[in-house]
């Protein structure tokens, strides 16, 4: 399949024509008119510095169910013993720094450039990106963000400086979002990590099927 190319007009092909690797587009721009088109179609940005802009769709598409999330005994333990207090879109700016600052095993950069870390903080105070922010004795010490729309939430990165605590930050969310009737986290690509968590992969086209069902239902906007 050939990789589009975008112009300065606000549209995407169709997600189902990426290539192999997921790849469908490059170019154009991270306002948030491109991005909430992007999200409502199954696609997302991610690429490096230096590098254009790349959207991508993947095949097959890994989403965890809120409320099918795995706790383990020791994270069950954890949650017990009150190690940590959460909240909501009380440090997104926080919370999307150390997304981008975390060391990651094998990688020697981020994907989070700093013209992405804008474009969510826009989001963000728009009512359409959020964070999880997870605390021990008021120190930020892990946490996540992502997007919402309708009753989908797409994730986006998590960090932890302490153990457990990113864990906490995704059980929490999947608490709430099942609270909220919301149908699917997109975790976008198969980590061995949340797949622990419950995670499943489906098939690009079931993916979508899902997704356009989702965005049909109002967005909660604002603060949560």
């Amino acid at each position: 399949m050939p990789v589009f190319k975008l112009t300065e007009e606000i549209v995407f092909p169709d997600p189902e024509l990426a290539d192999e690797s997921g790849l469908l587009a490059v170019g154009g721009d991270l306002t948030h008119e491109r991005l909430i088109l992007a999200y409502a179609n199954g696609i997302f940005p991610w690429y490096s510095k230096g590098e254009p802009i790349l959207w991508w769709s993947p095949n097959p598409r890994m989403i965890l169910l809120p409320q099918n999330i795995k706790i383990s005994k020791s994270l069950d333990q954890t949650i017990r013993l009150n190690k940590y207090t959460t909240t909501f879109d009380n440090a997104f700016e926080e919370v999307i720094k150390s997304c981008k600052t975390a060391p990651r095993p094998g990688q020697t950069g981020t994907w989070i450039t700093a013209e992405m870390q804008e474009a969510y903080i826009a989001l963000h105070k728009l009512g359409f990106a959020h964070s999880v922010e997870t605390w021990q004795n008021e120190e930020l010490v892990g946490g996540l963000y992502g997007v919402s729309l309708g009753k989908a939430f797409f994730g986006e990165s998590m960090f932890f400086k302490s153990r457990d605590a990113s864990k906490v930050a995704l059980v929490n969310l999947a608490s709430f979002l099942q609270k909220h009737n919301f149908k699917f986290i997109d975790s976008q690509v198969e980590t061995d990590h949340l797949k622990s968590m419950g995670a499943i992969s489906i098939s690009r086209p079931e993916f979508l099927e899902l997704l356009k069902e989702a965005i049909l239902l109002p967005t909660k906007r604002g603060k949560w």
